[in-house]
């Protein structure tokens, strides 16, 4: 073969080659347009909003007893018989095991701090949690538990429980899917196209919405008053959706 042909023929093989390589990055190329295109299809995301306002069904509050003596058996022993004989009255009220739970205990020495630091005696302290929802007995629930012995009301707070919010949120989730959907389709109006579709959604709600009442009272301020008084008020329960939408 002369050198002629040979040349020729390394000529075809490259200009084959450059035309296989030319077509394989065209192809590459109007796959990652298709792939991109796909990728950041025309959306807008839009959140909605609802919210009702509800009277809380559920009360929690802290009652305890704090005793000093001189000495940490005798103010332990006087802090045990008084916090029994409270929580034997919260039980006659009609209140169940799972409703009291021990929150503090301690016993700690007391200190004079003028002149030389020295040990005056000793404080025992033993609290307890009550939760309930019959919230018209509150007052009755202090007023009979200083009476049996506690001389410390922690701050109360009211609360929704699980069943009336789960009662709420259906109202509440086609609110405000609603509320997303008005603003997606305004939205897309001034835009000039059309809502085609969703992408994604997802969903939250608070979680136990809580009013807070954070006084405490000593046992000398409760018997001042022939009955405590218990507002319960309102709280809000709201639940936000964000949703991704198509448009075209």
């Amino acid at each position: 073969m002369s050198q002629e042909n040979k040349n020729d023929k390394s000529y075809l093989a490259i200009i084959a080659l450059s035309i296989v390589l030319v077509v394989m990055s065209l192809t590459i190329f109007a796959i990652s347009q298709n792939g991109l295109g796909t990728n950041v299809e025309d959306t807008i995301t839009m959140s909605g909003y609802a919210e009702q306002k509800v009277v809380p069904d559920t009360a929690t509050l802290s009652i305890g007893v704090v005793v000093e003596s001189d000495t940490a058996k005798v103010a332990s022993d006087e802090n045990a018989a008084l916090m029994s004989a409270v929580i034997e009255e919260l039980k006659a009220m009609g209140l169940e095991d799972r409703e009291i739970q021990t929150s503090y205990v301690s016993v700690y020495p007391v200190y004079n701090y003028e002149g030389e630091r020295m040990i005056t005696g000793y404080s025992a302290s033993n609290s307890v949690q009550v939760t309930t929802t019959e919230l018209d007995n509150l007052g009755d629930i202090i007023d009979r538990s200083t009476d049996a012995g506690a001389n410390q009301i922690g701050g109360i707070s009211f609360s929704v429980s699980d069943e009336m919010q789960e009662q709420l949120r259906e109202d509440l989730l086609d609110e405000a899917t609603t509320d997303a959907s008005s603003k997606a389709n305004d939205l897309a109006d001034s835009l000039g196209v059309e809502v085609t579709g969703v992408q994604t959604a997802s969903i939250s709600d608070d979680d136990d919405p809580v009013i807070y009442y954070a006084r405490n009272m000593d046992k000398a301020e409760m018997d001042e008053a022939a009955s405590t008084p218990i507002e319960v008020g309102e709280t809000t329960v709201s639940m936000s959706v964000q949703v991704t939408y198509y448009i075209g």
